[in-house]
């Protein structure tokens, strides 16, 4: 069962992008400039598979280029269309602002059901839509610099980063033409699990503020909170085992393809997920009541709904049932705008999509940044952190005669790794930026939502940037 869209995906951003530019003083014009795509590049190309010609058509869209590079993702679904395309590009612009990344906003699509292809057409097909986007500019490291999405991983990033250089043996930056790669080829540890864990993030600072708390009417902290989770792909799958692992929360719905999971003590994240891979879907698995129209588990009673799948899943069809009393949307705009206001006049809190999934190119921004340093975070002052702390442990349990706790001198002895570095760098980030969000929130009587805050304090520093300081 598919959700009724009561509006495309362009449009609901477009409508919430208005909602907040009609609360701002703007100088004149530059309303219509931020909504508009800057340069939107549509191709179709051939290759040969299994002796047959095919021709696949492809989209790459820059929003803003306020700040160069432009940063977006590469999508791979039977789907996806320039609308698409267009959306979450200008998604981008605003999350980057929103998180101080400094980069334009931009996406890719490529109109392709990778389950139907084998590895090495999958290599052939990214190769030559690497050739099409190089010819036209759209792939650089001082340019245009892709990452992995849906339907995408480290593997089509490392086909793309190899084919760009290639063709460009002469740059030295080449690797840092794309985000998202394996460790092994210049990508950066956590990477995978960035974005998934810019949600947990953003939920855990959401419970250090009491204040909000109350207003999504809830209390205390996320330990026992029931949580269902749409879509356990890379981002949902990972902000579900963290918040399951380390938070102590339940998952007490999982939704996917074939249908939904329920249960009220729990469902074990990573024992779903292997079943997922090994059979394909959810249906079957011990343990947990199965629903067969799956998009019903998002109406469950709960205290938290993680949409992490696609766009337009809660529409006016669905969105008077919503039970759950905070959203967190790791996905790219899972609530349609007809839909966003009808949970805020329920008194739903949202914590959207714009700040709960920026872990992603949080984290490829320290990646891009690491590639154009060529060398590794940590290398230089691991070692010398190391033996600080061992010297510093080392006179603690002097000055007191006995050995500190085990759980302390673990903690203290933890090493400034890659890591480590990059969960840290993630962590701040988020915190900053939902204390920004928060700030516009309480401070305006006009602004209902988080939503609303968000994209102000995003449109506020992208607006002051071209009235201030670009040619255009």
């Amino acid at each position: 069962m598919s959700p009724a869209k009561t509006s495309t995906f362009l449009s609901s951003v477009e409508s919430m992008l208005n909602r907040a530019m009609g609360l701002m003083d703007l100088p004149p014009g530059l309303g219509e400039v931020l909504q508009q795509c800057r340069a939107v590049y549509q191709m179709r190309f051939p290759v040969k598979i299994a002796g047959k010609w095919q021709v696949f058509e492809g989209w790459r869209a820059n929003h803003s280029e306020h700040l160069l590079p432009t940063k977006g993702g590469i999508r791979y679904a039977p789907e996806v269309d320039q609308e698409e395309v267009e959306a979450l590009a200008t998604l981008m612009t605003f999350k980057c602002a929103v998180v101080d990344v400094p980069f334009g906003g931009a996406k890719g699509g490529l109109k392709i059901d990778p389950r139907k292809y084998e590895r090495h057409q999958m290599e052939r097909i990214t190769r030559r839509f690497t050739l099409e986007l190089d010819k036209r500019g759209f792939i650089s490291p001082s340019q245009n610099v892709p990452a992995p999405d849906m339907g995408t991983g480290a593997r089509e990033m490392a086909w793309m980063a190899d084919t760009y250089r290639t063709l460009h043996p002469d740059d030295i930056d080449a690797i840092a033409c794309i985000t998202g790669k394996p460790p092994q080829m210049g990508g950066i540890r956590g990477r995978v699990q960035a974005t998934g864990r810019g949600v947990q993030y953003a939920l855990r600072e959401f419970f250090c503020h009491p204040e909000d708390i109350e207003a999504a009417g809830l209390e205390g902290g996320l330990a026992g909170k029931r949580v269902v989770v749409q879509g356990l792909g890379n981002v949902g799958f990972h902000a579900a085992k963290f918040l399951e692992e380390e938070d102590g929360s339940r998952i007490v719905a999982i939704i996917e393809r074939d249908g939904a999971l329920r249960s009220s003590a729990g469902l074990p994240v990573k024992e779903v997920r292997k079943y997922i891979v090994a059979n394909g879907g959810v249906k079957g698995f011990p343990g947990a009541e199965y629903l067969a129209e799956g998009l019903t588990a998002l109406e469950d009673q709960c205290d938290i709904l993680v949409p992490a799948a696609l766009e337009g899943q809660i529409t006016t069809e669905n969105a008077s049932r919503i039970e759950a009393k905070l959203i967190a949307e790791a996905a790219n705009g899972p609530v349609t705008a007809e839909a966003d206001a009808m949970l805020l006049e329920a008194g739903k809190v949202i914590l959207p999509d714009m700040y709960v999934n920026a872990g992603g190119v949080t984290v490829s921004y320290f990646e891009w940044t690491k590639n154009l340093a060529h060398m590794r975070f940590g290398r230089m002052g691991r070692r010398l952190m190391q033996m600080r702390s061992e010297a510093a442990l080392e006179l603690l349990e002097t000055v007191l005669e006995r050995q500190v706790p085990e759980g302390f001198s673990k903690a203290f002895r933890q090493e400034a790794d890659e890591r480590n570095l990059v969960l840290s760098g993630l962590e701040d980030t988020m915190r900053e930026a939902y204390e920004g969000i928060r700030a516009v929130w309480h401070a305006r009587d006009d602004v209902p939502d988080l939503r609303t805050a968000a994209y102000i304090l995003a449109i506020g520093k992208v607006a002051h940037h071209h009235h201030e300081y670009s040619l255009a």
